[in-house]
């Protein structure tokens, strides 16, 4: 099996050649996130006007760091910070296994991108919403596992 060199691959990720239009060159991108981190909520599934429905649940992730003169003695205080994310999945395989098995307080690993949205509160004011749009999501615990009927 050939395999090009690393500077090869990127240089074609960032801009390909075939991708020229006249004078404008269209680069590749990339949106993608990996989460790691335990279940918040139970799954809840959705289907608005007559959409593909979707399993949606909140993800915590923790960030710990020793505050202090020195981070590498034992000394100082450690300090935490728990960010939440949600998560939806709309893949019709993952979307059902994940919403038949995952329960809350189970360790799963998200891979999929993130998108930012907007929509209109039932107070009508306008909102923001981040959302982490599944491809892949990964159960590391049973302890959180579930099965419905």
């Amino acid at each position: 099996m050939l395999r090009r060199p690393a500077w090869q691959v990127l240089r074609q990720f960032v801009r390909h050649e075939s991708d020229t239009v006249g004078s404008l060159v269209l680069e590749r991108s990339m949106n993608r996130v990996q989460l790691l981190g335990r279940v918040g909520q139970d799954p809840i599934m959705r289907q608005v006007d007559g959409k593909n429905p979707v399993t949606i649940f909140s993800l915590a992730t923790n960030e710990m760091w020793r505050t202090g003169e020195s981070e590498v003695t034992q000394g100082g205080d450690i300090s935490q910070k728990t960010t939440w994310h949600r998560i939806s999945v709309f893949r019709p395989g993952l979307r059902d296994v994940t919403y038949q098995y995952v329960k809350k307080g189970a360790r799963l690993f998200v891979e999929g991108k993130i998108d930012y949205g907007e929509y209109t509160d039932k107070n009508n004011v306008r909102r923001q919403a981040t959302t982490i749009i599944a491809d892949n999501v990964i159960f590391l615990s049973d302890g959180g596992m579930k099965e419905k009927v």
